[in-house]
């Protein structure tokens, strides 16, 4: 049995951008009913840092990462982009899709 509050995993959508991933976090830390200052502690890191990396989450290490989205019940999953159209004469290699990196 699943919980209402939980997010579904039909849910997941890429991550374009670090604001994104930030907004991701604080509403999963808020839906879990987490302070910052709870997160802080489960990461060893200040209320004041945990709030400044809601809005900075480019800012986090990996393992910092990894720890959050332990603590607001996320799972963290990397897949290959969709392809998506080449630009009009350029070329593409087999089995990579051509793609602008996302503006952080």
């Amino acid at each position: 049995m699943t919980s209402s509050s939980a997010i579904p995993s039909s849910a997941a959508q890429p991550l374009l951008t670090a604001t994104q991933l930030g907004q991701l976090l604080r509403a999963a830390r808020k839906q879990r009913g987490l302070t910052q200052a709870d997160v802080g502690a489960r990461l060893g890191l200040s209320q004041n840092r945990v709030s400044h990396l809601e809005g900075h989450a480019d800012e986090l290490s990996v393992k910092q990462l990894l720890t959050w989205c332990a603590v607001v019940g996320l799972e963290l999953s990397l897949a290959q982009r969709l392809a998506m159209r080449p630009e009009p004469g350029a070329s593409q290699a087999p089995g990579y899709a051509v793609t602008t990196p996302p503006e952080w």
